[in-house]
């Protein structure tokens, strides 16, 4: 799959539809139903592998956590929130703080996943304010198509780019800011793909400060 157009030509929705046709060709992401781990290598921690289960007809998010010899795992079913601590639900407030084994936490760590494993197909939800316009930008020296992304109050202040290959639209990379006036924020450079359900997903996610061009860690896609 293939199209050579200019920018001007292709609504920022029509680079959308195209991407999502590319990377879940059977729509298979609304329903997802499955299990993905994610191994986080960062220069200054130990190595983090996170167990992912997701079951969206069900509102079912679980993270399995192993990471320096300690295993911890939350759980959201349903709005209900269950923790574990090396297999047992009970443990210290200093177990709980230290580990962030909380409903804040656990929420924000399955939008977090649901988000970035989950595009382009998001960019579709409710919330997203997407510029009509498609961009020519260039990211390390390699031109791309791209597409910005806002949203309303209520779901996140950031201002974000998506960039696409020219030819068959598959997201290449992205980019958040708070303030762009201030090119502050990161850009996230994805590489590889990986099958999970039927969907193309990057299979390697290296983190990047905007500003200082330093080098956060990257996610890779072990299964």
């Amino acid at each position: 799959m293939s199209f050579g157009i200019q920018a001007q030509e292709i609504t920022a929705e029509e680079l959308l539809n195209k991407s999502i046709a590319y990377h879940d060709p059977e729509g298979n992401w609304k329903s997802f139903e499955g299990a993905f781990k994610v191994l986080m290598e960062t220069p200054t921690r130990p190595d983090r592998l996170t167990t992912i289960e997701l079951d969206f007809p069900n509102q079912y998010f679980k993270s399995t956590v192993a990471q320096d010899g300690v295993t911890t795992a939350s759980e959201l079913k349903q709005g209900d929130c269950t923790h574990w601590y090396e297999g047992e639900t009970s443990f210290s407030k200093e177990i709980e703080e230290k580990h962030r084994l909380n409903f804040t936490r656990t929420t924000k760590m399955r939008n977090y996943y649901v988000y970035l494993y989950g595009l382009p197909m998001k960019l579709k939800d409710k919330g997203t304010i997407l510029d009509s316009k498609v961009y020519e930008r260039k990211l390390k020296g390699v031109s791309f198509w791209c597409i910005k992304a806002t949203y309303e109050q209520a779901v996140g202040q950031d201002t974000w780019y998506f960039y696409f290959d020219k030819k068959t639209a598959q997201l290449r990379h992205y980019q958040f800011y708070h303030d762009e006036s201030k090119n502050d924020g990161e850009y996230i450079l994805l590489s590889e793909e990986a099958i999970v359900n039927g969907i193309k997903m990057p299979k390697k996610r290296a983190w990047y400060t905007n500003q200082e061009n330093r080098y956060l860690g990257t996610d890779i896609l072990v299964n």
